[in-house]
Protein backbone atom coordinates (compact mmCIF):
# COMPACT_ATOMS: atom_id res chain seq x y z
CA UNK A 1 0.00 0.00 0.00
CA UNK A 2 1.27 3.38 -0.77
CA UNK A 3 0.87 6.63 0.70
CA UNK A 4 2.22 10.16 0.15
CA UNK A 5 4.44 12.43 1.94
CA UNK A 6 3.16 13.83 4.88
CA UNK A 7 0.99 17.30 4.03
CA UNK A 8 -1.88 18.98 5.76
CA UNK A 9 -4.21 16.82 3.39
CA UNK A 10 -2.55 13.89 5.95
CA UNK A 11 -3.53 15.93 8.92
CA UNK A 12 -7.15 16.62 7.91
CA UNK A 13 -7.81 12.96 7.38
CA UNK A 14 -6.49 12.37 10.39
CA UNK A 15 -9.01 14.91 11.87
CA UNK A 16 -11.80 13.13 9.71
CA UNK A 17 -10.50 9.53 11.37
CA UNK A 18 -11.28 10.55 14.46
CA UNK A 19 -14.33 12.25 13.24
CA UNK A 20 -15.86 8.69 12.45
CA UNK A 21 -18.13 8.98 15.57
CA UNK A 22 -20.85 11.27 14.45
CA UNK A 23 -23.80 12.85 16.56
CA UNK A 24 -27.21 11.88 15.49
CA UNK A 25 -30.41 12.02 17.59
CA UNK A 26 -28.89 12.76 20.24
CA UNK A 27 -26.33 10.09 20.69
CA UNK A 28 -23.31 8.87 19.51
CA UNK A 29 -22.59 7.07 16.91
CA UNK A 30 -20.08 4.95 15.34
CA UNK A 31 -19.43 5.17 11.53
CA UNK A 32 -17.23 1.99 11.97
CA UNK A 33 -19.70 -0.12 12.37
CA UNK A 34 -17.80 -3.26 10.65
CA UNK A 35 -14.36 -4.19 8.78
CA UNK A 36 -15.90 -2.86 5.17
CA UNK A 37 -16.57 0.42 6.82
CA UNK A 38 -13.50 0.96 8.20
CA UNK A 39 -11.58 0.24 4.16
CA UNK A 40 -14.43 2.40 2.89
CA UNK A 41 -13.36 5.19 4.98
CA UNK A 42 -9.30 4.16 4.67
CA UNK A 43 -10.26 3.50 0.39
CA UNK A 44 -11.93 7.08 0.44
CA UNK A 45 -9.04 8.96 2.50
CA UNK A 46 -6.16 7.31 0.06
CA UNK A 47 -4.59 4.90 2.87
CA UNK A 48 -6.24 2.02 0.98
CA UNK A 49 -4.65 0.46 -2.35
CA UNK A 50 -6.79 -1.69 -4.75
CA UNK A 51 -5.32 -5.11 -4.63
CA UNK A 52 -3.89 -5.06 -0.93
CA UNK A 53 -5.15 -7.75 1.50
CA UNK A 54 -4.66 -8.53 4.99
CA UNK A 55 -5.42 -11.79 7.46
CA UNK A 56 -7.26 -10.91 10.68
CA UNK A 57 -10.68 -12.35 12.05
CA UNK A 58 -13.53 -10.42 10.98
CA UNK A 59 -13.93 -7.73 13.53
CA UNK A 60 -10.49 -7.37 14.21
CA UNK A 61 -10.15 -4.68 11.84
CA UNK A 62 -12.77 -2.64 13.63
CA UNK A 63 -11.31 -3.29 16.80
CA UNK A 64 -8.14 -2.24 15.76
CA UNK A 65 -8.90 0.81 14.30
CA UNK A 66 -11.37 2.12 17.14
CA UNK A 67 -8.30 1.41 19.53
CA UNK A 68 -6.37 3.54 17.62
CA UNK A 69 -8.75 6.44 17.12
CA UNK A 70 -9.52 6.82 20.70
CA UNK A 71 -5.19 6.79 21.34
CA UNK A 72 -5.13 9.72 18.78
CA UNK A 73 -8.22 11.54 20.46
CA UNK A 74 -6.57 11.28 23.65
CA UNK A 75 -3.17 12.37 22.33
CA UNK A 76 -4.78 15.06 20.51
CA UNK A 77 -6.46 16.20 23.79
CA UNK A 78 -3.26 16.37 25.48
CA UNK A 79 -1.52 18.12 23.22
CA UNK A 80 -4.05 21.13 22.47
CA UNK A 81 -4.50 21.07 26.07
CA UNK A 82 -0.45 21.66 26.10
CA UNK A 83 -0.02 18.77 28.70
CA UNK A 84 2.71 16.25 28.06
CA UNK A 85 1.89 13.91 25.28
CA UNK A 86 1.85 10.38 26.37
CA UNK A 87 3.52 9.14 23.37
CA UNK A 88 4.31 5.16 24.15
CA UNK A 89 1.17 3.67 23.10
CA UNK A 90 1.51 5.60 19.70
CA UNK A 91 5.44 4.45 19.31
CA UNK A 92 4.18 0.97 20.41
CA UNK A 93 1.88 0.89 17.76
CA UNK A 94 3.97 2.62 14.97
CA UNK A 95 6.75 -0.40 15.77
CA UNK A 96 4.35 -2.79 14.48
CA UNK A 97 4.79 -1.38 11.52
CA UNK A 98 6.93 -1.05 8.59
CA UNK A 99 7.47 0.38 5.12
CA UNK A 100 10.07 1.64 2.72
CA UNK A 101 10.59 4.64 1.29
CA UNK A 102 10.48 5.61 -2.86
CA UNK A 103 10.66 8.39 -5.20
CA UNK A 104 7.92 8.14 -7.89
CA UNK A 105 5.93 10.38 -9.75
CA UNK A 106 2.70 11.65 -9.48
CA UNK A 107 -0.26 12.07 -11.54
CA UNK A 108 1.36 15.70 -13.26
CA UNK A 109 4.66 13.86 -13.32
CA UNK A 110 6.03 15.88 -10.49
CA UNK A 111 8.25 14.15 -8.20
CA UNK A 112 7.07 12.59 -4.62
CA UNK A 113 7.99 10.65 -1.78
CA UNK A 114 6.28 7.81 -1.41
CA UNK A 115 6.03 5.74 1.61
CA UNK A 116 4.82 1.59 0.97
CA UNK A 117 3.35 -0.16 3.57
CA UNK A 118 2.94 -3.67 4.03
CA UNK A 119 -0.33 -4.94 4.96
CA UNK A 120 -0.64 -8.63 6.37
CA UNK A 121 -2.47 -7.45 9.63
CA UNK A 122 -5.30 -5.25 11.03
CA UNK A 123 -3.05 -3.38 12.73
CA UNK A 124 -0.60 -2.42 9.62
CA UNK A 125 -3.32 -1.69 7.44
CA UNK A 126 -3.44 1.31 10.35
CA UNK A 127 0.10 2.03 10.09
CA UNK A 128 -0.27 5.04 7.94
CA UNK A 129 -3.09 6.71 9.85
CA UNK A 130 -0.60 6.30 12.85
CA UNK A 131 2.05 7.77 11.19
CA UNK A 132 0.18 10.45 10.09
CA UNK A 133 -0.87 10.65 13.66
CA UNK A 134 2.09 11.14 14.37
CA UNK A 135 3.43 13.78 12.38
CA UNK A 136 -0.09 15.72 13.13
CA UNK A 137 0.99 15.75 17.01
CA UNK A 138 4.85 16.62 16.31
CA UNK A 139 4.72 19.35 13.40
CA UNK A 140 0.84 21.05 13.09
CA UNK A 141 -0.17 24.26 14.43
CA UNK A 142 -2.41 23.44 17.42
CA UNK A 143 -3.78 27.00 17.37
CA UNK A 144 -5.78 26.33 14.43
CA UNK A 145 -6.78 22.39 15.86
CA UNK A 146 -10.39 22.72 17.58
CA UNK A 147 -12.73 20.79 18.70
CA UNK A 148 -16.18 21.92 18.19
CA UNK A 149 -17.64 24.44 20.15
CA UNK A 150 -21.24 22.58 19.49
CA UNK A 151 -23.00 21.15 22.39
CA UNK A 152 -21.65 17.63 22.54
CA UNK A 153 -20.59 17.20 19.47
CA UNK A 154 -17.05 15.09 19.30
CA UNK A 155 -15.89 16.82 15.76
CA UNK A 156 -12.49 18.45 15.64
CA UNK A 157 -11.09 20.31 12.37
CA UNK A 158 -8.20 22.98 11.43
CA UNK A 159 -9.10 26.32 11.27
CA UNK A 160 -8.16 27.54 7.66
CA UNK A 161 -10.10 30.73 7.65
CA UNK A 162 -8.25 33.89 7.54
CA UNK A 163 -9.18 35.06 11.19
CA UNK A 164 -8.67 32.14 12.69
CA UNK A 165 -11.96 32.21 14.88
CA UNK A 166 -14.11 29.25 13.79
CA UNK A 167 -15.66 27.96 16.33
CA UNK A 168 -18.26 25.03 15.23
CA UNK A 169 -17.16 21.87 12.58
CA UNK A 170 -19.96 22.91 10.50
CA UNK A 171 -22.03 25.99 10.57
CA UNK A 172 -25.01 24.69 8.99
CA UNK A 173 -25.73 22.11 12.01
CA UNK A 174 -23.67 22.88 15.37
CA UNK A 175 -23.16 26.71 14.57
CA UNK A 176 -26.64 27.20 13.66
CA UNK A 177 -27.71 25.42 16.13
CA UNK A 178 -25.78 27.39 18.92
CA UNK A 179 -27.04 30.51 17.37
CA UNK A 180 -30.92 29.60 17.50
CA UNK A 181 -30.16 28.62 21.36
CA UNK A 182 -28.36 31.75 22.31
CA UNK A 183 -31.08 33.21 20.21
CA UNK A 184 -33.77 31.52 22.69
CA UNK A 185 -32.05 32.28 26.13
CA UNK A 186 -31.90 36.05 25.37
CA UNK A 187 -35.57 36.08 24.70
CA UNK A 188 -36.67 34.01 27.06
CA UNK A 189 -34.39 36.73 29.55
CA UNK A 190 -36.32 39.48 28.05
CA UNK A 191 -39.30 38.50 28.82
CA UNK A 192 -38.76 37.22 32.02
CA UNK A 193 -37.01 40.99 32.50
CA UNK A 194 -40.25 42.99 31.02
Amino acid sequence: MAVRGFSAADHQAVLEFLNTVIRGNEQSVDVFQDDEDVVLWLHKAGFWKDGLTFKAEPGTLTSEARLLRELIRELLVQRKAGEPVDIGRLNDKLANGSYRVELTHDGEGNLIICRRYTGDTAAQVLIPIAVAAADLLASADFRLIRKCEGDHCPRWFCDKTKAHRRRWCDMSSCGNCQKVARFRTRKKDDRSRS
